[in-house]
Parts: structure tokens; C-alpha cells; sequence
């Protein structure tokens, strides 16, 4: 095992710096990399590494969810309100509903499968966005019109509706019956998982005062690792209370981190988003790897030109979702050209949760992983250099 992690974060970190020096992004370095080390290539990296890669993934899942929760400032998303809420699902809605109608054309899946497809393809990626966003605020691009910000804000809820839909579809091809109960548990789970996680975030911001005040007695990166065992904990939260009251444990995890931000010292707010960008560092590396290893390459080959068409057909959709999105704002044509190359970027969250249905047996899973890497490989270039060279022509300084 120790060999496989050496070659997992040399090699990952390697390709990741050549990809970076020709302008693309890093992740492409590391999915490149697991691809290659994997199982159907060079078979290099130890089984007992890939029976462990889904709760690797879980683990970088939650350090992506803490890392946006501590960048998102509340009073951030109440300036830009409507915007930015619809872009937390609008866009999403647009493009799950182009796999449902076309994919089983396509792609020759059921429409329980194409809703699977179109729910791990329907986020978009806080690895690629996040560090973009914070780079605009820093350089004063767009902020008069809070146009970071809201793209942050909608972004990092974007990535949790699709999850939760992602769970519940999961449950229903994994034969469980689905009734309008699973649909009306949608809003109850984000709204509980919202408030517990608020009074985790509350409790942790109180403690790491009190704390602060005592001459800072617990270590910065002790609080690190109480916040991410607070993480864990509340996805416990969601398994215990499952049969009781439906609890977004994800989302606990993104609030808990908001509020906390907020009601901590900055200091200390300051030093923890430190903490976990650097975690997240190592986090991105091993997820990135291991989900590369888990592509079987003839399989992606096989879905061919049905998944690439079916993958811009989505981003015309999606396209269309985010610009509606922006419609009775104060954003003019380059403004809102510029959020729509924003929300075209997938990688994080695809990476997460595109195996899981490989991982579970379901029939669909070579295929859901096989369009999920194909899109991270397409549209994490597209948006990240799409960004990059845009910005300083759409938006204002």
C-alpha cells in the first residue's frame, strides 16, 4: 500500500505540474495518472488502496464541502438573494432533464439510469471554480455587481442539490420504491440538515471563542481536526435519524462551516480556511487518482461519440438554465456571458460520486463512470480556460 500511495501522490503531483504549466487544469494531471496506474492499463497500485477509494472519496467530499462553507460569507449571498438561489438549482434542473429525454436515445440507458447520468453530470466543480472566484474578488473583477460571490454562493449549494437528488435516484434503481414522499423528503432534508448543522457551526464558533479568549489553549490545527470529526459525526446524524427525519448530512456539513465563519473570531476563520486548502491539497490528489484508476478504458471508448454529444447537449441546456437565472438583474450581456462559461466546469463532485454506481453493482455503473470521467476531461478544461481569459473582457474592474 505504501508504494501505491508514493506513486499515487509523485506521480499525480507530476502530471498535475505539466498540465498546469500548459494552462490546463491540474486535475486532468491526476485523473491522467490513476488511468494510467489503474487496474486496466499498468495495474500498479495495490488492491487494497481501491477497496477503500469510496470512503477516500467520501472523506475528500466532505473537506470540499467545509473548504466552500468557510469561503462563503453569508452576507455575501443575502446581497445577491434570488440570483444566486436559482443558480443553486436552475441550471442543474435544465440539464438532468436533457439526459432524461435524450440519454436513453443516446446512450441506449433506462430513464431511471439517464437521471442517474444527469444528477453525477449536474454539478459543477468547486475545485475549479472556488479558487477562480476568490482570484476575481482579490483583483476587484465583477465585485461591484457581486458577480463572485454569487457564483460562489450558487456554485457551492448547486453541488448539494445535486447530491441529495443523486441519492434518492440511486435508491430508486437500486429497486426501493419511489413515491412522492422521496420528492417532498427533498426540502425537509435540506431545511433539517441546514439547522443542525447551524447549531454545530454555533456550538464549534462558541467553543473556539471561548477557547480564543483562554490564550488560544487548543491549536489551530486541532480545531481542524475537531471540525472535520464534527463532519463526520453529522453524517453519522444522517444515517442514525434516516427512518425518523430524512437529514442532509452534506449539507450540515456546508452550514456548520458557514456559520462558523461567521461567527468566529476572523483570526481564527482566517487560519482554518488555510488549514483546509491545504488539506485539500493532499485530498485532491488521492481523489482524483483513484477515480481515474477505476475507469475501465474500453468501456469509456465504447460510450464514444453518444457521450461526448450527449455531454454538449447538456451544457446547451445548462447554458440556457444559468442565463435565466440572470434575468431581471442588473447584469448586462458580458456579465451574464461570463456566469454561464462559470457554471460549465465538472470535477469535483463528478469525481465523488460518478463510481458510487459501479460500486454499488448497478448495471449503469461503467457507464455513468465512463460519461462522468469523459466530462470532467472536456468540460474542466473548457471552463477553466474559458474563465481565465475571459474575465478581465466581460466583467469590470
Amino acid at each position: 500500500m505504501l508504494n501505491s500511495l508514493a506513486l499515487i501522490f509523485l506521480a499525480g503531483l507530476s502530471l498535475a505540474a505539466i498540465c498546469q504549466r500548459i494552462k490546463l487544469p491540474r486535475i486532468i494531471g491526476m485523473l491522467m495518472t490513476g488511468i494510467i496506474l489503474g487496474p486496466f492499463v499498468l495495474n500498479l497500485l495495490d488492491p487494497s488502496i481501491l477497496g477503500i477509494s469510496s470512503d477516500l472519496r467520501q472523506m475528500a467530499l466532505v473537506i470540499i464541502l467545509i473548504k466552500a462553507g468557510l469561503s462563503l460569507n453569508i452576507s455575501d449571498l443575502k446581497k445577491v438573494g434570488r440570483p444566486a438561489i436559482l443558480m443553486s438549482f436552475l441550471p442543474a434542473v435544465f440539464e438532468i432533464l436533457a439526459f432524461v429525454f435524450l440519454a436513453p436515445t443516446i446512450l441506449k440507458v433506462t430513464r431511471i439510469e439517464a437521471l442517474i447520468i444527469g444528477a453525477v453530470l449536474g454539478a459543477v466543480s468547486p475545485a475549479v471554480v472556488v479558487p477562480r472566484m476568490v482570484q476575481l474578488m482579490e483583483e476587484k473583477y465583477g465585485t461591484n455587481k457581486s458577480i463572485p460571490q454569487m457564483i460562489l454562493a450558487g456554485a457551492s449549494l448547486d453541488d448539494v442539490f445535486v447530491i441529495v437528488l443523486f441519492t434518492t435516484f440511486i435508491g430508486m434503481a437500486q429497486g426501493e420504491s419511489a413515491s412522492v414522499m422521496d420528492f417532498i423528503n427533498i426540502p425537509v432534508s435540506i431545511i433539517s440538515g441546514i439547522l443542525i448543522g447551524a447549531a454545530a457551526g454555533f456550538f464549534l464558533a462558541w467553543f473556539f471563542e471561548t477557547n480564543y479568549s483562554h490564550k488560544n489553549l487548543v491549536r489551530n490545527s486541532m480545531k481542524v481536526i475537531i471540525v472535520l470529526g464534527t463532519s463526520f459525526l453529522l453524517l453519522a446524524v444522517e444515517e442514525w435519524l434516516e427512518n425518523i427525519l430524512p437529514v442532509s448530512g452534506l449539507l450540515a456539513i456546508m452550514s456548520m462551516a458557514m456559520v462558523l465563519a461567521m461567527r468566529s473570531v476572523p483570526e481564527v476563520t482566517k487560519r482554518l480556511q488555510e488549514k483546509y486548502g491545504k488539506l485539500w491539497i493532499a485530498a485532491e490528489v488521492i481523489l482524483f487518482v483513484l477515480v481515474g484508476a477505476a475507469v475501465d478504458i474500453r468501456y469509456t471508448l465504447e460510450a464514444g461519440a453518444g457521450a461526448v454529444l450527449m455531454i454538449f447537449i447538456g451544457l446547451i441546456c445548462r447554458s440556457i438554465g444559468t442565463w435565466l437565472c440572470m434575468v431581471g438583474t442588473n447584469l448586462n450581456k458580458k456579465e451574464k456571458l461570463y456566469c454561464v462559461i462559470a457554471y460549465l466546469p465538472k470535477a469535483t463532485v463528478q469525481a465523488a460520486i460518478g463510481s458510487v454506481p459501479l460500486s454499488l453493482g448497478l448495471s449503469c455503473g461503467n457507464i455513468v463512470l465512463s460519461v462522468a470521467v469523459l466530462s470532467i476531461l472536456i468540460t474542466a478544461p473548457l471552463g477553466a480556460i474559458g474563465m481565465d481569459l475571459s474575465y478581465k473582457k466581460l466583467l469590470t474592474k
